[in-house]
């Protein structure tokens, strides 16, 4: 069965979705089996999107009109494919002409694949390189400490004394 997904980014009139909804009927897709959102594609909580892939099932061809009307993302919109060959779904991209029930369409799919992990990895080395500066420069991440290093002593000192880890909880004005 062909299942169609269309998405607007405006909740008013300004933008349609005509002309995604055409193009999918002329793919192919039954109306009755088109799901759409009218929210930004940033948003990760599409109602329409979450539908149509719980609706979707084995041996189905998701359809949509433009990649970005899919995913968030390039990783977001790999995520959503990969999830869809497990479940033994196909995907058709009416635009960029991309169908993996083709050779051609996997091979598409697995360059955006190598370059989503390659950009992984990129922001990876980025955030690493940006730690390790802030460390040469004597900054540590984490949180700061929720208690000084003095009244930490005073509590282990008191705990070694007998006292209860209420009572010196309570005695430091720590938070229980």
């Amino acid at each position: 069965m062909l299942i169609g997904y269309m998405r607007v980014s405006s909740v008013d009139e300004r933008q349609s979705v005509d002309l995604q909804r055409d193009a999918l009927v002329q793919a192919g897709v039954d109306e009755r089996h088109i799901f759409q959102d009218k929210a930004s594609g940033a948003r990760d909580d599409r109602p329409g999107l979450k539908k149509c892939l719980s609706y979707i099932k084995s041996g189905d061809t998701l359809i949509v009109w433009k990649l970005d009307r899919l995913g968030r993302s390039l990783p977001h919109l790999l995520t959503i494919i990969e999830d869809l060959k497990a479940r033994s779904v196909s995907f058709r991209s009416l635009t960029e002409q991309i169908d993996t029930t083709t050779s051609h369409g996997e091979l598409m799919f697995s360059l955006f694949g190598a370059l989503a992990q390659y950009e992984r990895a990129l922001i990876h080395e980025r955030v690493m390189a940006g730690l390790a500066a802030a460390k040469r420069r004597g900054r540590t991440g984490g949180r700061p400490p929720s208690i000084s290093q003095e009244r930490l002593d005073m509590a282990l000192d008191y705990l070694n004394k007998g006292e209860s880890k209420l009572s010196v909880a309570r005695r430091l004005g720590v938070r229980t």
